[in-house]
């Protein structure tokens, strides 16, 4: 198929990807850069956020805490749904009950159904929402899977302009809503996270509510579960959880002291651009471009 005919049926952009002839949106810049630790230690202290801590989510667990930033932007309902199961008490006692080799890890209610107090046990899907209103910093580089991929606040997302949409994607250390086969079935009580490559055709088909913030390393190593798609089949094989909560609700000194480096910042307009012409001691062919997934925001610890 000649490439104007592609572009008539796929649209430019796609059209000259498959054709194996989009060029990068610049040429490559000089050689002598700053290195990655470079930028970020000498990058200014407003360039960088705290995470609000009435959507930051704490997993207790018996090798430490995880840190989970929810999303009210892309899934309010849902975010809301997991906040009130949290400060009910909900996910005290359960376990993460399954661990896929590269692929999830997924925490929650199991075949034992538990009371979920005053929170929606049925919510409407929030698989993507209007893409008009939301902040969203492009990155310069194609992508198989939407017309545009990004950031917005910090969250790897997906936009496209012409139907009104975004969504977040499945990059690693990204939180969902399990569910079953009804787009509604899923309303906050089961979690899971990628701990393995990304999982793009994920998206816009499960709810995403969030990314983990530190402490990823404690699902991502838990020994991998026996039964289909990984759960576990032995009760003594799963990881309690002794317990979730809002970090608004810890007292501040206990508080992780955590920063993420705005993506709206020109820090990490220079960290993609180091990505995507990596050229070091050891790099010795740049890509030149980055996908999102390859594009982690920096999480330091606040100083």
């Amino acid at each position: 198929m000649a490439a104007l005919s592609l572009a008539r049926v796929l649209g430019p952009c796609v059209a000259t990807a498959i054709l194996a002839s989009c060029a990068t949106t610049a040429p490559e810049p000089p050689a002598k850069r700053r290195a990655l630790a470079e930028i970020l230690k000498e990058s200014p202290k407003a360039d960088w956020r705290a995470p609000d801590p009435e959507n930051t989510m704490y997993l207790d667990l018996a090798a430490g805490r995880i840190a989970i930033e929810l999303a009210p932007d892309f899934a309010p309902r849902h975010v809301a749904n997991i906040r009130t199961l949290v400060r009910e008490g909900y996910f005290d006692g359960l376990a993460v009950i399954r661990a896929q080799d590269n692929y999830v890890a997924q925490w929650g209610d199991g075949e034992e159904a538990k009371a979920m107090g005053s929170a929606s046990a049925k919510l409407a899907p929030e698989f993507t929402r209007p893409a008009s209103g939301l902040a969203f910093d492009a990155l310069p580089d194609a992508d198989t899977y939407a017309p545009e991929t990004g950031f917005s606040n910090g969250f790897a997302a997906a936009r496209d302009a012409k139907a009104d949409r975004a969504w977040m994607i499945h990059c690693y250390g990204v939180v969902g809503v399990g569910r079953g086969n009804d787009s509604d079935s899923g309303n906050g009580s089961s979690l899971y996270a990628i701990i393995g490559s990304p999982a793009r055709l994920l998206d816009r088909n499960i709810t995403v509510v969030g990314r983990v913030l530190r402490g990823i390393e404690r699902l991502s190593t838990l020994r991998r579960g026996t039964g289909p798609l990984g759960f576990y089949e032995r009760i003594e094989d799963r990881t309690l959880i002794a317990k979730a909560r809002m970090a608004a609700d810890v007292p501040a000194p206990e508080r992780m002291k955590i920063e993420i480096l705005r993506t709206d910042s020109a820090t990490f307009r220079e960290v993609v651009e180091l990505r995507r012409w990596r050229r070091d001691d050891w790099y010795k062919e740049p890509a030149g471009r980055v996908d999102v997934c390859s594009s982690p925001v920096p999480v330091r610890d606040a100083p």
